[in-house]
């Protein structure tokens, strides 16, 4: 007699279409080094719906619409850069949102938050609202725009601050100007004191910067741009904002520091403050750089000497810095070729930020764990990003593939920015990005752009 076979139950049927699914992914990264909270493991990752949904041995078992071997390369979350000036709206001819997010995914980066220095200038509700507009089907990235705290929208800026979209307040004590410059203290308390994120501070003095511009008018060399901004302008203002910001409780983020003193002052207190770095401040030494590179050098705060430089390896080392950002900020070449000082500060950053400072870790300065750290869990823990940061479960499926062994060298003719250059042109690196993917979606794939932008606005935490 032939054997019945009894036919699965109803509940076991879709037992076994649940595990179909759970088995079949949108993509699977397979072969390669991964950058887990655990350190380097090797590990394969299904994504389906933009997040990761499996991470460990999956083949043989898995099967996924794109597959892509990853056999030595390593996988890192995706990096995001909190600081960046894509000048739109309003001074386009130097960059637009399309051109400075293409150049981030090419760089590897997966995220970035925009400065509210644009014109019009990103004061309220309606001026953010229409750089998200911008960015819809224009960036290739995820992203997130600051709003300016001025003595215009200083009251109302704690409802500003949880608009969706919104990377938070952005504070400029100096090199700004009009409604945007934040100086007096009466206008910084109350800034200070209508809100509750963390506060993004752009720290020099301005009235000093105001009494000592004479250095760079008489001498028209761009070698004493650290002479007219000196150390004592950056510590003084951020001596004055950690002052401020004691009296209210509030937490600071401060930007781009350039001097081994303000390094010392700000490690006292970490219990309230963050710091940024930049990799120019890190990679660009004076006087070496303004002598070869002349205005290209230029940005605000300055480019310092080989001193400072290795006070902010240290800080590194040490842990008092948080975050690595560009301060991605484009002028045209014919902008900066201007006679200094009516040359303007800012460079190119956001494309090179992954390759100079995985070229720092091939040189043995820092380990690329940290370096994950500063570039990807630092800005989601610093700003209570949700779902970015880190490779795990649940988590978004952005990633930076980078190989670490490559050997490229940084060309104008690669940077997508409007404005055309970097100051790193010429530059040999060891390690680059290979491969970009954001949400899952693959934009960047063997060093080429692919498919269409599909960023979206950055969701935040709520702050208790």
């Amino acid at each position: 007699m032939t054997p019945v076979i009894p036919k699965a139950s109803t509940s076991e049927a879709a037992e076994t279409a649940r595990q179909h699914t759970l088995r079949h992914a949108d993509l699977l990264l397979c072969g390669a080094t991964v950058m887990t909270p655990n350190g380097a493991e090797r590990l394969d990752i299904a994504c389906a719906q933009g997040r990761i949904t499996a991470l460990g041995d999956l083949l043989p078992g898995w099967s996924a619409d794109c597959v892509l071997d990853l056999n030595g390369l390593h996988v890192l979350p995706g990096v995001i850069d909190s600081q960046v000036h894509f000048r739109e709206p309003g001074l386009e001819h130097k960059e637009n949102l399309e051109a400075g997010t293409r150049g981030a995914v090419l760089g590897g980066v997966t995220a970035v938050f925009e400065m509210p220095n644009t014109y019009p200038l990103t004061l309220g509700a309606a001026d953010l609202q229409a750089k998200l507009d911008a960015a819809q089907g224009r960036s290739w990235c995820d992203h997130a725009f600051y709003i300016g705290g001025s003595a215009l929208n200083a009251d109302s800026l704690q409802e500003l601050e949880q608009l969706p979209g919104c990377a938070g307040i952005k504070v400029f004590m100096g090199s700004s100007f009009g409604d945007l410059l934040a100086d007096e203290e009466d206008v910084l308390r109350r800034i200070l004191r209508h809100g509750r994120r963390r506060l993004a501070v752009h720290a020099e003095d301005e009235t000093r910067l105001r009494e000592r511009k004479y250095i760079a008018l008489d001498s028209g060399d761009v070698r004493q741009h650290p002479v007219w901004r000196d150390v004592e302008s950056a510590l003084k203002a951020s001596q004055r904002i950690v002052r401020l910001a004691a009296e209210v409780k509030r937490r600071l983020h401060v930007l781009h520091v350039s001097t081994a003193e303000e390094m010392q002052f700000l490690a006292a207190h970490k219990d309230r403050v963050t710091v940024e770095v930049t990799p120019h401040h890190l990679s660009l030494q004076a006087p070496d750089c303004y002598e070869r590179l002349g205005s290209l050098a230029q940005m605000n705060p300055p480019v310092r000497g080989q001193v400072h430089q290795d006070a902010l390896w240290q800080a590194i080392r040490s842990g008092v810095v948080d975050v690595i950002g560009s301060d991605h900020a484009p002028h045209t070449l014919q902008e900066k070729s201007q006679a200094y000082p009516a040359s303007p500060s800012g460079m190119t950053g956001v494309q090179t930020l992954l390759p100079v400072m995985l070229n720092h870790v091939h040189a043995g300065r820092l380990s690329l764990q940290r370096l994950v750290d500063l570039t990807s869990a630092g800005p989601a823990r610093v700003f209570g990003l949700e779902g970015k940061g880190r490779i795990a479960l649940g988590f978004d499926a952005d990633f930076s593939i980078v190989d670490l062994k490559a050997r490229r060298r940084v060309r104008n003719d690669w940077i997508a920015s409007v404005s055309g250059w970097s100051p790193y042109d010429g530059m040999p690196v060891v390690g680059w990005p290979i491969h970009t993917i954001v949400r899952g979606h693959c934009v960047v794939r063997d060093e080429v752009l692919e498919g269409q932008a599909q960023g979206r606005p950055l969701r935040f935490l709520e702050v208790p």
